[in-house]
């Protein structure tokens, strides 16, 4: 099934929920054997993203602790400016967000602290 590639039809269907837990960036050249959610591969170093409690557990350094939004959007990956117009809404109200792209949803990986703020942006934009 292809993805929505239309900006409107895109933000209208948004549907953001939250993912429970809470998630944090660890990088290393040699990255460790722990479970996780994503892994960006760069010149210098492997990314990962993992559940806090996993680092914690395994004494891995992080800076910050996040909130992980799903867009249950179906989007494909050719659609123009869904990722522009999240990062702008909350960056309106001095929201930082990662993103992430999957192939079938967005994510988006928001300071903890401020989730439910982050949702009730988010709210606006598919409203």
């Amino acid at each position: 099934m292809a993805g929505m590639t239309d900006l409107h039809e895109i933000l209208g269907a948004l549907r953001p929920y939250v993912r429970q837990g809470s998630y944090v960036y660890v990088t290393s050249e040699n990255p460790p054997d722990v479970a996780f959610h994503a892994r960006i591969v760069e010149d210098e170093g492997t990314t990962l993203v993992l559940d806090q409690a996993i680092a914690d557990e395994h004494r891995l350094a992080y800076d910050g602790v996040f909130g992980w939004i799903t867009l249950e959007a179906h989007t494909s990956l050719q659609a123009v400016g869904i990722t522009a117009a999240v990062s702008t809404a909350l960056a309106r109200v001095g929201l930082s967000c990662n993103v992430i792209a999957g192939f079938y949803h967005d994510h988006l990986l928001v300071p903890i602290a401020h989730v439910d703020e982050a949702m009730d942006v988010l709210g606006g934009l598919s409203a």
